[in-house]
C-alpha cells in the first residue's frame, strides 16, 4: 500500500483549504485504517474551517460522513476484517467513565473528540477510527447514499427525539439542507404533520418534492401553530420565530453546533405557557446505531450532489452561499465499491 495520500486540510486564520500529500496514517491499537469512498460534506466542516468554533488543530482535515472499506486492522481490534464495509461519524472518542458516559450521555461527556476537528477526518484517502466508533455497514451499501446519514441523519434524529412531537403532531422545520430535509422524512414516516421554513428557492423546490404541506420563507406564518420545532439554520433569530408559532407546551429545538446570538426577547409572550427551549449537543453511538436501522427500514434516502476530490473547495462554497440543495457528498475511491 503506498505511504503517502491526498488530503484537504485547514489552515488556521484562512477560509480556505488546501490540498496536500500527507502521510498515510497507520492505525493504532483499537483502531481501523478505512479507505475513504464518499464522505459528506457538512455545515459543520464550514464551522470548524471558519473557525466559527474553536480551531483544536493546525492543518487538521475535514469530514465526519465517512464510509470506506478496512484497509487495515489495528492491535487488539476483534470483529473486524480487511474489507468490511465501515462508516465514521463525528463523535470520535469520550472518556468512558465520567458521569455522563456511565449513564447513557456519552455526547456531554466532556472529554469527547471529534472526527475532523480533533483528529484527522474524510477529506483524504484514508482515515483512521476507533473500531469502538465505527458503525458497521452492510455489503452492497451505497457509499454515496449512506454518507449523509452518519452526521446529517443522525443529528436529525436526536433533534427529532428532542423536540417531544406528539402522535400525528404538527411539526415546523426552520432551515431545510442536508439534516432537515433526512428528518422531515423521518417525521413525516412516523404520522406528523411537517412545514418547512426555509431560506432559498432550491431548498423550497426540494421540501415541495417530498410533499410537504407547506414549505414557506424563515419568516413566512404556519398555517397552523407547531406542537414542535426543529431549527436547523445556524440563526440565532429564527428561534424566536419558532418560538412564537409554537403552542403552549410546545418545543422548540436548536440542532446546530454554532449558532448566532439569539436577539432579547419576552418570557412573557415566548417562553409563558411551559414552552420548552432546547439544543442538541452531538449524538451517541446508540443514536447512530437506532437511526441507521429506522433508515434501512424506512428507506430514509437523501436527496445528493456529488463532487468529485478535486471539487471539495466548489462544494464548501456552494454550501457556504447557498446554492447548494439537501446533501453534499464528495466521492474520494471508487464510489461504486460496496464492500465484500
Amino acid at each position: 500500500m503506498t505511504t503517502t495520500m491526498r488530503a484537504w486540510t485547514t489552515d488556521r486564520g484562512s477560509p480556505d483549504i488546501t490540498a496536500r500529500e500527507v502521510p498515510v496514517p497507520v492505525p493504532g491499537p483499537g483502531e481501523l485504517l478505512v479507505r475513504v469512498l464518499a464522505c459528506g460534506v457538512c455545515r459543520t466542516d464550514l464551522h470548524v474551517i471558519d473557525e466559527d468554533i474553536p480551531a483544536h488543530r493546525d492543518r487538521v482535515i475535514p469530514g465526519h460522513q465517512v464510509v470506506g472499506e478496512v484497509a487495515a486492522v489495528g492491535a487488539g481490534v476483534t470483529g473486524w476484517a480487511t474489507g468490511d464495509l465501515a462508516g465514521i461519524a463525528w463523535l470520535r472518542r469520550t472518556c468512558g467513565g465520567c458521569r455522563f458516559c456511565r449513564s447513557g450521555r456519552e455526547n456531554l461527556c466532556a472529554n469527547a473528540e471529534f472526527t475532523g476537528y480533533d483528529a484527522d477526518g474524510g477529506y483524504a484517502e484514508y482515515a483512521v477510527v476507533g473500531a469502538a466508533f465505527a458503525y458497521r455497514l452492510p455489503p452492497g451499501t451505497d457509499p454515496v447514499a449512506t454518507a449523509p446519514l452518519l452526521c446529517a441523519g443522525i443529528i436529525g434524529y436526536r433533534a427529532l427525539s428532542r423536540a417531544n412531537l406528539p402522535p400525528g403532531g404538527t411539526l415546523g422545520i426552520y432551515g431545510f439542507g442536508s439534516s432537515a430535509h433526512l428528518a422531515a422524512q423521518l417525521a413525516a414516516a412516523s404520522g406528523a404533520v411537517v412545514y418547512a421554513m426555509t431560506r432559498g428557492e432550491r431548498n423550497r423546490a426540494l421540501a415541495r418534492e417530498l410533499g410537504l404541506p407547506f414549505v414557506g420563507d424563515t419568516g413566512d406564518v404556519p398555517p397552523a401553530e407547531l406542537d414542535s420545532a426543529i431549527v436547523f439554520a445556524p440563526v440565532g433569530a429564527i428561534m424566536t420565530t419558532a418560538l412564537a408559532h409554537t403552542v403552549r407546551g410546545g418545543t422548540v429545538v436548536s440542532a446546530g453546533i454554532h449558532m448566532s446570538p439569539i436577539p432579547e426577547f419576552s418570557y412573557d409572550d415566548l417562553l409563558f405557557g411551559e414552552r420548552d427551549l432546547r439544543s442538541v449537543t452531538a449524538n451517541t453511538r446508540a443514536d447512530g446505531d437506532e437511526f441507521l436501522r429506522l433508515a434501512h427500514h424506512l428507506a430514509i434516502t437523501p436527496e445528493v450532489t456529488r463532487y468529485t476530490f478535486d471539487d471539495v473547495g466548489a462544494a464548501l462554497d456552494d454550501l457556504r452561499s447557498e446554492r447548494s440543495r439537501g446533501s453534499l457528498v464528495i466521492t474520494v475511491g471508487d464510489p461504486g465499491t460496496g464492500g465484500r
